[in-house]
C-alpha cells in the first residue's frame, strides 16, 4: 500500500560533489552538494541562491566537480554547515551553519592546478571534471530560491586504477562513489558515516553505520 506523507525533501539519492569555484579575491572556494546529473558531456547543477558558488558560478563562470569516493566521506563531512560566505544568512545560522573562508583546509583536502579552468582540482579526488558554466536557469516560485546550472565538462581526469585497460571507459565496479541520500552518507550499498547536514535540517535519520 501506497501512502502519501507530503514529502519535505526529495532527495533519493545522488552522486555527492565537491564543487571548486574561486572567489572575487581568487581564492579557492570548496563546496559539497549532491543535486547534479549528467547528460553527454554536460552537466546540470543544482544550488540554493544563498551559496557562496552560486555566486562564483554566475560571476566566473569556471568550476571543478570533484567526485569523492566513499573513504573520503570524513572530508566532506567537515565541509557540512559551512559557508564561504562572511555574511552568514539567518536561515543557515538557525541550522547552525559558521562562515569558513579556507574550505580545503577545514576538509584536509589539497588544491592541484587545473588545466584549463582558474578553479583548482581536488587532488584526493578520483575523479575532477574542470567545467564552465553554459546557462543559469531560475527555479522556484514566485521568487527563486536556487539556480539550475548546465556546464560544459571541458577536460576529465580519472585516476589509472578506476579506467578499464585499453578503453576510455570507468570501471563500474572498482568505482564506488559517496552517495547522499536524503542528507545521509552511503557508499558500498551502506551507510557510511553520521551527517552533520542532516542534524543541521533535522532530518530523522537512524544512524546504522557500516564500513566500506
Amino acid at each position: 500500500m501506497h501512502v502519501v506523507p507530503g514529502l519535505k525533501v526529495l532527495y533519493f539519492g545522488t552522486p555527492v560533489v565537491l564543487i571548486s569555484s574561486l572567489n572575487e579575491d581568487g581564492t579557492a572556494n570548496l563546496a559539497p552538494m549532491s543535486s547534479a546529473w549528467w547528460l553527454n558531456q554536460s552537466c546540470m547543477l543544482g544550488l540554493g541562491n544563498s551559496a557562496r558558488t552560486t555566486a562564483n558560478l554566475l560571476r566566473d563562470g569556471d568550476c571543478v566537480l570533484n567526485l569523492p569516493s566513499s573513504a573520503m566521506v570524513d572530508a566532506v563531512d567537515r565541509l557540512a554547515l559551512t559557508t564561504g560566505r562572511p555574511d552568514v544568512p539567518d536561515h543557515k545560522v538557525e541550522q547552525g551553519y559558521r562562515y569558513e573562508p579556507d574550505k580545503f583546509s577545514v576538509a584536509g583536502l589539497t588544491e592541484q592546478v587545473s588545466d584549463v579552468v582558474r578553479a583548482p582540482r581536488v587532488a584526493e579526488c578520483p575523479i575532477q571534471m574542470e567545467c564552465r558554466v553554459v546557462s543559469a536557469h531560475p527555479v522556484g516560485r514566485p521568487t527563486p530560491q536556487a539556480t539550475a546550472f548546465q556546464v560544459e565538462v571541458l577536460r576529465a581526469h580519472v585516476e589509472e586504477e578506476l579506467v578499464i585497460p585499453g578503453t576510455s571507459h570507468v570501471d563500474p565496479l572498482g568505482w564506488d562513489p559517496l552517495i547522499m541520500k536524503f542528507c545521509e552518507f552511503f557508499g558500498g550499498g551502506g551507510n557510511v558515516h553520521p551527517s552533520r547536514l542532516a542534524e543541521g535540517w533535522n532530518m530523522p535519520h537512524d544512524l546504522r553505520t557500516s564500513t566500506v
